[in-house]
């Protein structure tokens, strides 16, 4: 089949986060908006399909999640992923940073720290500090080639005092890493000797280059109450405006105190459009998914070359996965004030700030690459002409 993900889709005034908040988050209208982490291309058109089929259906009344959603992400994560789960341990969430936000609350106490590995998505920093929890910090390490986790620094957090929970990014945002299993196993080994508890968020774990392939952390735990995992078609298909994914939680007690706290706010995740898209996208986006990940792989590729070759001042970080890619521009000599507006006022991109990652983000961007690579193009050559 084919899938044309050079077509121009133009978003505008649609309400999209992405293209219609560029005023209120840049200061102005016509940058050409490459940062929030959802993607140019349209869904896959089963997924269309699906939603057109059921707002065919005039009642759009209170919603049961039914056996075809559960077996939906079963066969998606089996076939996929290798692994196997059961119904009873779905907890199913409006989204990954609810699930963030509802994780903390039920599994730690006001104080008490949770790891994070920066620079990493800023949700995981405001669902502890919003929480009146203690954010305590585990920064990622760069070896020169790539990120890699700092392990004796993570055994010294984990054996700190009231500290709880573990938030793993996997495949990790925004340095793209696809960590293998001898990395998780590390982390895994620490956590379980702190009897501290492992969050994945595994968002992206579908959007893996060639040469890598993405381990459920899950799949590595002798105990499946160490670890819950959060996953959701909505990075993968680009549905990330439903509001549907799924916690995997092997332990009942766990399953309860989530639920319990999601209760707390009368927070569901029932809307009929969003498990419409669910069950499509996992039972039939998967030659989509295919040629959306050689379509990305050919332009991160185009990237690469680019900034190496026309970019002075500025690496990519090679990323393993996602489509988002970590830009170390500390080469401009710029502070990061400067640079931020270099990329507003000069060369007319918004993109994400390192910065927003935590303070190891200083002198980085985030570029999104999930767009027409004609795009991606015109980007590139924006910030070419501004350093020129």
């Amino acid at each position: 089949m084919g899938f044309d993900f050079d077509r121009i889709i133009r978003r505008e005034h649609t309400a999209s986060v992405k293209w219609d908040a560029r005023k209120d988050y840049f200061g102005a209208e016509d940058l050409l908006p490459m940062w929030v982490a959802d993607m140019d291309f349209a869904a896959p058109e089963a997924v269309t399909r699906a939603l057109i089929e059921r707002a065919r259906h005039p009642v759009y009344g209170y919603t049961l999640y039914p056996d075809a959603l559960f077996e939906a992400l079963a066969s998606w994560l089996r076939d996929r992923h290798g692994w196997s789960i059961e119904r009873e341990w779905v907890v199913w969430s409006p989204g990954v940073v609810p699930s963030l936000y509802a994780s903390v609350r039920a599994f730690t106490g006001p104080g008490e720290g949770v790891i994070v590995q920066p620079p990493v998505y800023p949700p995981f920093f405001s669902a502890i500090a919003d929480n009146t929890r203690r954010v305590v910090e585990n920064p990622l390490r760069f070896d020169g080639d790539r990120y890699v986790f700092d392990l004796d620094d993570l055994a010294r957090r984990a054996a700190e005092p009231g500290v709880r929970l573990l938030l793993l990014c996997s495949p990790h945002n925004p340095v793209g890493r696809v960590w293998t299993a001898d990395e998780l196993s590390s982390v895994l080994a620490i956590a379980r000797r702190n009897r501290l508890l492992v969050l994945a968020d595994e968002i992206h774990h579908d959007l893996v280059y060639p040469g890598h392939r993405h381990q459920p952390l899950a799949m590595l735990a002798d105990e499946p109450g160490d670890i819950i995992t959060a996953v959701a078609p909505s990075k993968t298909f680009n549905i990330p405006g439903l509001g549907l994914s799924a916690l995997i939680v092997p332990d009942p007690g766990q399953r309860d105190a989530l639920n319990k706290a999601f209760g707390e706010l009368h927070v569901g995740a029932s809307n009929p459009f969003g498990i419409a898209a669910f069950i499509a996208a996992y039972l039939e986006g998967g030659p989509w998914l295919d040629a959306l990940i050689d379509y990305l792989a050919t332009t991160r590729d185009y990237v690469l070359d680019f900034v190496a070759r026309r970019l002075p001042g500025i690496r990519a970080i090679v990323p393993e996965g996602t489509y988002l890619i970590w830009l170390d521009c500390r080469g401009l000599g710029m502070d990061d004030l400067a640079l931020k507006e270099f990329f507003i006022s000069r060369a007319r991109l918004g993109m994400n700030p390192g910065t927003t990652f935590g303070s190891n983000g200083s002198g980085y961007m985030r570029l999104n690459l999930g767009a027409p690579r004609a795009v991606v193009a015109e980007a590139l050559e924006r910030i070419e002409a501004a350093l020129a």
